[in-house]
C-alpha cells in the first residue's frame, strides 16, 4: 500500500491498473457561468484509489494540452504512476455537467478525437504485463462505448486469462451514445469477464434486466454473469448492496442525512473503498491470490468492505466535484457512524 499525497509508487508496488476516460467536468453554476473540474470515471478512481493507499497505474495517454497537464498533475499529486507519462498531441475530452436540485448530474461529453482515447488492446496488455504486482484490472463507463469494442473487450479477456482480478463498472451514459442497443450489447460483453461488477440502479434501468425492484435486477444480472464472484450495487442516498456468488447479500446506508453538494465522484469514490478495503483484507489474510480470496469472501469480509466503501462516497458527495477520500479519513467516518444494516 502507498500513502496519498506522495510521488507515485514504484512498478514493482501496482496493484490496480486502471483504462478509461479521463476529462474535464465543466460543472454550470448558479449564475450560468461553469467550473472547470478534473475528472472522468476512470481517472476519478484512480486517484480515489490511490488516495487509499493502493499502489495505481493509470493506463491511458494523456494530451499535452493545459487540461492534459493539470490532469497529469494532479495524479502525480496523489501518487497514480502513469503507464505512457508522455503527453500526446490529442486534446483532453470534455464533459459539460448540468445539476438538478438534489446536485444529481447531467452530461454532455466532447469525445472525437481525444488524448484517452489513443490507446490500443496491445499497449494496455504491455503496460500491465510490466507490473509485477498487479492484483486487479477495472475499466467502465464511456471506456464501454460500442465503437471502442476492439481496445477494451480483448484486453479484458486477456487480462482475466493471466489471473488478474477483471472489475467493471457499468456506469452507463446512454445520452450520449449514438446507438444504445451496441452500447449495452458492449456494456453487457464487457460484464461477462468480470470477477467484481460494480452497476447503479440506473444502471440496471439502461441495461434493460430483468426483475421487480433494484435488488431484483442485481440479483438477475449477477446470475447472468456466471464468471463473476461480486456485484456492488448502488442505490445513491438510499444505500448500497453487495451481492456474492455463493448467496451472502449486505446492506448498508447512512444512518443520518448528509449535506450533499453534488454527487459527482461518488460512485468512482465508493469502488475506490470497496476495492481498497478488499485488498487491504486479502493482503492481511495472506491470500494466494486476489481472485481466489475474492471468490471466497465471507460475509463479515463483505460488510466490513461495503461499510468502507459507503463511508468513502459519503465523504465524496459533500465536496464539490470529485474529492476522494483517503484511507484514514474513511476508516474514521465509517467507526463514528455506524450504518443502518438489513
Amino acid at each position: 500500500m502507498t500513502s496519498a499525497g506522495h510521488a507515485p509508487t514504484a512498478t514493482a508496488s501496482i496493484q490496480a491498473a486502471i483504462a478509461g476516460e479521463a476529462l474535464i467536468d465543466l460543472i454550470r453554476r448558479p449564475d450560468g457561468s461553469y467550473l472547470p473540474c478534473l475528472g472522468g470515471a476512470l481517472y476519478n478512481l484512480s486517484r480515489a484509489l490511490a488516495r487509499q493507499g493502493v499502489g495505481t497505474q493509470y493506463l491511458n495517454p494523456l494530451s499535452r494540452d493545459r487540461f492534459g497537464r493539470e490532469l497529469a498533475a494532479q495524479l502525480a499529486g496523489d501518487g497514480v504512476q502513469l503507464a505512457r507519462p508522455d503527453p500526446v498531441q490529442q486534446v483532453t475530452s470534455l464533459a459539460v455537467v448540468n445539476l438538478n436540485a438534489q446536485g444529481h448530474p447531467d452530461y454532455a461529453f466532447y469525445r472525437e478525437g481525444v488524448a484517452d482515447r489513443a490507446v490500443s488492446a496491445q499497449g494496455l496488455g504491455d503496460a500491465c504485463t510490466a507490473l509485477p504486482a498487479l492484483q486487479l484490472v477495472c475499466t467502465g463507463a464511456l471506456a464501454l462505448d460500442a465503437r471502442d469494442t476492439a481496445i477494451y473487450l480483448p484486453w479484458l479477456a486477456a487480462q482475466r486469462a493471466a489471473g488478474r482480478c477483471v472489475v467493471v463498472d457499468a456506469n452507463l451514459r446512454p445520452s450520449v451514445m449514438p446507438d444504445l442497443a451496441a452500447y449495452r450489447a458492449t456494456v453487457h460483453a464487457a460484464l461477462a469477464h468480470a470477477h467484481i461488477i460494480k452497476a447503479s440502479d440506473e444502471d440496471l434501468d439502461h441495461l434493460a434486466v430483468p426483475g421487480a425492484d433494484a435488488l431484483d435486477r442485481a440479483r438477475n444480472l449477477l446470475a447472468a454473469n456466471p464468471q463473476a464472484h461480486l456485484l456492488a450495487l448502488t442505490l445513491g442516498a438510499e444505500g448500497a448492496w453487495l451481492l456474492h456468488r455463493h448467496g451472502t447479500q449486505c446492506f448498508a446506508k447512512e444512518a443520518q442525512p448528509l449535506e450533499v453538494v453534488d454527487t459527482v465522484g461518488a460512485g468512482d469514490s465508493f469502488l475506490a473503498g470497496l476495492l481498497a478495503h478488499l485488498l487491504r483484507q486479502a493482503q492481511g489474510a495472506g491470500a494466494a491470490g486476489f481472485v481466489q480470496f475474492v471468490e471466497a469472501l465471507t460475509a463479515e469480509a463483505c460488510e466490513q468492505a461495503l461499510r468502507h466503501a459507503l463511508a468513502s462516497a459519503s465523504l465524496c458527495v459533500m465536496e464539490q466535484g470529485c474529492v476522494p477520500p483517503g484511507w484514514d479519513a474513511a476508516s474514521e467516518w465509517a467507526q463514528a457512524r455506524p450504518a443502518l444494516a438489513e
